[in-house]
């Protein structure tokens, strides 16, 4: 176990890779375009937007291009640093303020923003249930009446399918098929775990969510839920071979993922999910 397992020390060292993961493959433009699908349609025309966990700046970047004022808040300072170079790079740098921070206490006033982003999992990065709610409800305080909330997790029933379709293919050492119970209990991919099963973390520590529970929990913090729809859909699993298919293959899946837009079922089998909830 690394002596620093935290989202911070795993994203500190991930580096640039948070911004090129989203054009890194099929996998990762789905993610991608598909979450700029909704953002399109339930954004306002103009104004202020929270990008609360934005890592290395994607979105804080191409919101700023559409016109948008945007403050980038992320507890990584490696990935605030990656995200003012991002924007000076794009010549958008006085259109967007990165800073650190955490999605439990935004440090901003009340109804500050006109729009709030928590995208990629943030909340997935929120270990404990009570800080979840606490984090949710920041979102809710910082975003003026009637502006949307996006937010996006990482969703516990395609992990759970990865793990048990890899079981018995990979090294030993790192096969995790021994979580799988556990993990299918609680969502929990903490130290705790991993130290029960005597494994080194293949990723960061998170809480991967069902579809009901992360509506529940944006309800509970007073927001209303349009849509909870899976980002990835049918596409979530053989994420390596995608690399081989040819464009045709590739359109038939990303029209398919289109057609699946807001079913609470392929919701729930994606690797990332997307509320879209209003104050």
């Amino acid at each position: 176990m690394p002596e620093e397992f935290t989202p911070e020390a795993y994203y500190d060292e991930y580096g640039e890779s948070e911004w090129e993961r989203l054009d890194r493959d099929l996998y990762g433009e789905l993610e991608h375009d598909e979450t700029w699908h909704y953002l399109e349609r339930h954004l306002p025309e103009s104004g202020e937007v929270l990008d609360a966990g934005g890592g290395a700046g994607r979105y804080s970047v191409e919101l700023a291009e559409r016109g948008y004022e945007v403050t980038l808040v992320d507890p990584s300072a490696e990935q605030v640093t990656l995200a003012r170079e991002n924007a000076a790079e794009h010549g958008v740098a006085d259109a967007v303020t990165a800073r650190t921070g955490d999605v439990r206490d935004l440090a901003a006033a009340a109804d500050s923003f006109d729009a709030t982003l928590c995208l990629g999992g943030p909340l997935s990065h929120v270990l404990d249930a009570g800080e979840r709610r606490t984090a949710a409800a920041e979102l809710h305080r910082v975003t003026a009446p009637g502006g949307p909330v996006f937010v996006s997790v990482m969703g516990r029933l395609a992990a759970l399918q990865t793990i048990a379709r890899m079981a018995g293919r990979v090294d030993p050492e790192v096969d995790e098929t021994e979580l799988l119970p556990r993990l299918a209990r609680t969502g929990d991919y903490d130290a705790d775990l991993l130290e029960a099963f005597g494994l080194d973390p293949s990723g960061p520590p998170m809480h991967l969510f069902r579809a009901n529970e992360l509506r529940e929990l944006l309800q509970h913090a007073g927001l209303t839920v349009h849509t909870v729809t899976g980002l990835e859909s049918v596409a979530s699993q053989r994420r390596d071979e995608f690399d081989a298919l040819g464009d045709d293959h590739r359109e038939a899946i990303r029209e398919s993922v289109a057609a699946l837009r807001g079913d609470p079922g392929v919701a729930d089998l994606s690797g990332h999910m997307l509320a879209v909830a209003r104050v």
